[in-house]
Formats: C-alpha cells, sequence, structure tokens
C-alpha cells in the first residue's frame, strides 16, 4: 500500500490522470475547503452483466414517495423566514429551476440554494420568530438527539443561548411529553425577549437557522406518522384519508422481492402487477407476448432464486428520518402484498420477509453513517454500504445502483459503480442524468421489463 504523501501540481496531474477518463466536479457548501473536488467516476457499464451481486437503491424518490414531503417542508421554510405564508403572495418554489437544485444533494446545499435565491425577501423578525420555535420544538417535542445537540450548538452561536437556562423552559424540559399548547405558551412568552437577540446575518448564520426550521417542519409530520395519524395527515395534504401519504415507488415491492429470490416460479402470479405500470395500453398485449414476458420473468426469478442479490437503502436522509419512512413504506407494502394472489405458502413467506425494514435490506445507510458535508453527490454512503455489503472492488461491476436525482447518480458512479440507473419520477425529470448508464423512465418495472435486470 503507498504511503501518503505530499505532491506537486506536475506530479499530481500524472496520479491524477492515472486515475480514470471522467471527472465530476463536486462543489462544497459554502463553509467548507476546497471549495470543489473534481472525483474520478468509474467506467459507464451498458452491456448486460454475468451476474448481479447487489443492488445499491436511493430512499427519497427511488424507493418512497417521501421527497413530496422534503420538498413541502422546504417551501415551508422559505414561507416563514419571508413571511408570505399565503400562495397570494408567493406561489411556491419552481418546479422547473428550484426542483433540480432541492432534490438529491445534502440539506445544506439544498438550503444554501434557497437562501441565494430566495434570501433578498427573508424578514428579519419572521426568521427570528420562526427559529426560536423550531429550536424549542425540537428541544422538547422532537425525537432525534443528534438534531438536538445541533440546535442547541446552533441557538449559541445564533445570540440565544439564555434560552436554554429560562425557568420556564427548564421547567417544560423536565416534562416526558410536551403538548403544543404548552410549546406555545412557552413561545409566545420568549419570542418578544429573544428574537431582538437573534444574530442570523451572515450568509451562513442564516443556512444554519433555516436548516434548523426546515428539520422541525419535515420532523414534525415524521411525528404524527409514527404516533399513527397517517390518515389525518393524508386528508390534509391529499383530500384523501384512504390515500398513503408514505407509500412504495411504483414497483418496488416486486422488484425487491424478485432480487431477493422471494418469488420463485410464483412470480407468474403478480406480472401483471409490472405490466400495469410499465406498458400505456396493457390490453393490447398480444397472447404470444404476454407468454414470452411471462417466460423470460420466470427464468429470471429462478435465476434469483438460486442466487439472491443482496440489497441495500442509501438514503441523505438521518437516521430517525429514515426509519420512520421504511416502517410506513414497508406496512404498505405488506398491504399490498396481502392482495397479491399468490399460493398461501409463498404468500406468508413473503409476509414475513416485509414485516420488518431492519431485517429485509442487507444495509441500511443514512447520513447519520457519514456527515452532512460528505452526502451525495459525494461517493461515502455508497462506499459504506458496498463495505457493509461485503462486495470486493472487483465485483463492482456486478452491482446495480439505482437513483432518482442528479446528485445520486453522480455519488454511485463515484462509488466506482458504473451500472448507475436513474429512475427518475415527475420531479426530477429535468435532471441531467449524463452520469447514468441508462434512463429507466418508466421505473422498477422497465428494469424487469425492458433490461432483464440487465442480465445476459
Amino acid at each position: 500500500m503507498a504511503n501518503n504523501k505530499i505532491v506537486k501540481s506536475k506530479e499530481s496531474n500524472i496520479l491524477f490522470n492515472k486515475l480514470g477518463k471522467e471527472f465530476a466536479a463536486i462543489y462544497n457548501p459554502e463553509f467548507i475547503f476546497p471549495g470543489y473536488e473534481l472525483v474520478p467516476l468509474a467506467p459507464i457499464i451498458k452491456a448486460p452483466i454475468k451476474g448481479l451481486k447487489a443492488v445499491v437503491m436511493d430512499m427519497d424518490g427511488t424507493t418512497t414517495t417521501t421527497e413530496e414531503l422534503c420538498t413541502h417542508s422546504l417551501e415551508i421554510m422559505v414561507r416563514k423566514i419571508t413571511g408570505r405564508l399565503s400562495s397570494s403572495q408567493w406561489t411556491g418554489l419552481d418546479h422547473e429551476k428550484d426542483y433540480p437544485n432541492i432534490i438529491g444533494n445534502s440539506t445544506t446545499k439544498h438550503v444554501e440554494y434557497l437562501i441565494k435565491k430566495y434570501g433578498s425577501g427573508i424578514v428579519k423578525e419572521e426568521l427570528a420568530n420562526s427559529y426560536i420555535y423550531a429550536a424549542l420544538w425540537t428541544l422538547l417535542i422532537g425525537q432525534d438527539d443528534s438534531r438536538k445537540a445541533e440546535v442547541r450548538t446552533n441557538m449559541i452561536n445564533l445570540g440565544l443561548k439564555d434560552v436554554l437556562t429560562e425557568k420556564k423552559y427548564l421547567a417544560l424540559q423536565n416534562i416526558s411529553q410536551v403538548s403544543s399548547k404548552e410549546l406555545n405558551s412557552l413561545f409566545k412568552a420568549l419570542r418578544s425577549k429573544y428574537s431582538t437577540l437573534f444574530k442570523g446575518v451572515t450568509f451562513n448564520d442564516l443556512v444554519k437557522a433555516s436548516i434548523d426550521i426546515y428539520y422541525q417542519k419535515y420532523h414534525e409530520i415524521l411525528f404524527q406518522i409514527d404516533k399513527g395519524e397517517s390518515k389525518k395527515l393524508a386528508a390534509q395534504f391529499l383530500g384523501d384519508k384512504n390515500k398513503h401519504l408514505i407509500e412504495p415507488m411504483t414497483g418496488v415491492p416486486v422488484f425487491l422481492a424478485l432480487i431477493k429470490g422471494l418469488l420463485g416460479a410464483d412470480v407468474k402470479f403478480v406480472i401483471n402487477e409490472l405490466i400495469n405500470s410499465f406498458y400505456d395500453n396493457p390490453a393490447a398485449i398480444s397472447g404470444s407476448e404476454l407468454k414470452r414476458i411471462e417466460k423470460s420473468i420466470i427464468k429470471l426469478s429462478l435465476n434469483f432464486e438460486k442466487k439472491p442479490a443482496k440489497v441495500a437503502v442509501v438514503t441523505s436522509s438521518i437516521h430517525y428520518e429514515a426509519n420512520i419512512v421504511l416502517k410506513e413504506v414497508f406496512k404498505v407494502i405488506h398491504e399490498e402484498i396481502e392482495k397479491w394472489n399468490l399460493p398461501a405458502e409463498r404468500k406468508t413467506k413473503l409476509l414475513e420477509h416485509f414485516s420488518d425494514h431492519n431485517r429485509f435490506y442487507n444495509a441500511f445507510i443514512t447520513a447519520s453513517d457519514s456527515n452532512e458535508i460528505r452526502l451525495k453527490p459525494h461517493r461515502d454512503l455508497y462506499s459504506i454500504a458496498l463495505h457493509q455489503l461485503a462486495i470486493p472492488k472487483n465485483d463492482f461491476n456486478q452491482v446495480i445502483g439505482l437513483e432518482d436525482s442528479e446528485s445520486g447518480t453522480i455519488a454511485i458512479r463515484a462509488a466506482g459503480v458504473g451500472l448507475c440507473v436513474a429512475v427518475p419520477f415527475i420531479k426530477t425529470t429535468g435532471h441531467n442524468f449524463e452520469a447514468a448508464a441508462y434512463v429507466a423512465n418508466k421505473g422498477l418495472s422497465e428494469i424487469i421489463l425492458k433490461h432483464n435486470c440487465f442480465l445476459k
């Protein structure tokens, strides 16, 4: 193993050229040195592979529908700090211009973009009040200890350290379950005193404060979901309490069951699940074509039954968030499997495997396993996943990486996986997917029906 050493630019160019032919320029948050890094990318793999040892796949937008909740929470953050709460004051985030910049990166980079674009409209009093409320909610009601620690540090840096010694605050801190009424009463008592002491003046101050405001809103939604209030939220957000606020993306249940080798020849009973999500007019498919599809998928399924692929879910969400999201998603998958027309023994087996996401995945990698400054498009999360899956570098050419965002596809290639597949959803169709080997616009069903999971 070569020793680490300091090299001059001439030698660095020689070393650099040995790393590959294609690189990504990854720009860091404002407070990081250097401003950008040049990262070698694994060569793209286009040809079918001889075997599939593992699949590493994103969560929000690829596995689950939660990207909608993240963008909603970012929009609420902008509304709060600018005081433009109604649609008549501001129509909201621009799907074409804003979404490519607030999906797929770290929360810091998302918020930096929004502050740069909408920062001129920030009202300091609104920002201060929104921050104080968000900080109090996180410390007294929030469930994630790492967020609490971050908020305490930020409060000190933003001139609000004395809030933490206020008698009224300390009294509530000793209560196991603080109510919304108690929180609002405390906020009203403290905001006039502390909003003028708020020091959020520099760009980095604004970003830190806004991140805490974003997380508070998103965690408030997740907190309600975890308390079993999904139907109430579905009625609020979707106008229908019988819909799922969080659910798997199209094709996810069949795809996961297939590659884990859980379907065998019984995959024939769920082929319609794939066909209906892939073909625009399933009724027009001829009988002979249906037979060809069935034969091909059964062969594929039997192959995975003999040689199951390992699966890792990889997300820039922190563990607290991802755990709630996947728990909810697996509940919905359970409901879907109950409706599948499968032999009883097979259905029982599937339901058992999908009973707990922590047992289903071979690796579960979140932002909590790395650091905010090393999230996508940096390779770290995917490199950790490959390590936990025990996939040696020589076998990276037998791994599929699935992502819905530009940053995610870069992260997969940067981690050494050349067979990177973009599976965009409606809010990421405008992303640049030049880092991907394939773009599967019809999602995971397309990967199975059109590409045979990229196997020979």
